[in-house]
């Protein structure tokens, strides 16, 4: 089902990225060790976000990609023109014995503004809306009870409604190499994450 009317095409093969991890040097790609699990998350701009995760103990991997539209295999020009339905997003590869996915979720819904809809601060453009794709059925449970936890906080604080799309991962497209791991390689790089000051009972 199109999403996105007006889609761009895209291509049939990947875009050429990053073979393994800047900071842990663990591969970016499957297969992933026996017992993790993925879940993919959109905050806005993806530098700050993947830096985020990426320093949480018991986080594997992380890499910046694209998700949740409809072009295949899309570049970082084309997603940002808005025309391939997708958002610039983060997937986090964990270990469930050591974080759970509750713990990510809290810091996901403190660490930006779900209320925005396509935008993020001055970052304006559905490629910068919030996302949680899953991929499995109890990671979307604990996702939309968190969603309705963290409306009741909104709430409280006089915040407006949450605009963050939950649903199942259909495919994640890797970011360019460039874009893996950004701040490690630019530190004084942007990075455009800002919350609401509104804290997250979930986790």
């Amino acid at each position: 089902m199109t999403l996105f009317a007006g889609a761009l095409r895209g291509r049939d093969a990947p875009i050429s990225t990053s073979a393994t991890h800047r900071v842990s040097g663990a591969s970016l790609h499957p297969p992933f060790p026996e017992g993790h699990a993925v879940i993919v998350l959109g905050m806005g701009c993806f530098w700050g976000v993947e830096q985020l995760f990426w320093q949480l103990p018991g986080v594997y991997v992380t890499a910046a990609g694209y998700a949740g539209g409809d072009t295949p295999n899309p570049t970082y020009e084309e997603t940002c023109t808005g025309r391939t339905g997708h958002a610039e997003v983060v997937q986090v590869v964990y270990d469930p014995t050591t974080v759970d996915v509750e713990a990510l979720l809290r810091i996901f819904w403190e660490n930006h503004d779900p209320t925005q809809g396509n935008r993020q601060g001055n970052d304006i453009g559905p490629q910068y809306r919030s996302l949680i794709l899953t991929t499995t059925g109890a990671q979307r449970q604990a996702a939309e009870q968190s969603a309705t936890a963290f409306q009741a906080s909104l709430t409280q604080a006089g915040r407006g409604d949450i605009t963050t799309e939950i649903r199942p991962l259909e495919q994640f497209y890797y970011a360019e190499g460039y874009h893996q791991q950004y701040l490690a390689q630019n530190p004084d790089g942007y990075c455009g994450l800002k919350g609401t000051g509104v804290s997250c009972p979930a986790g």
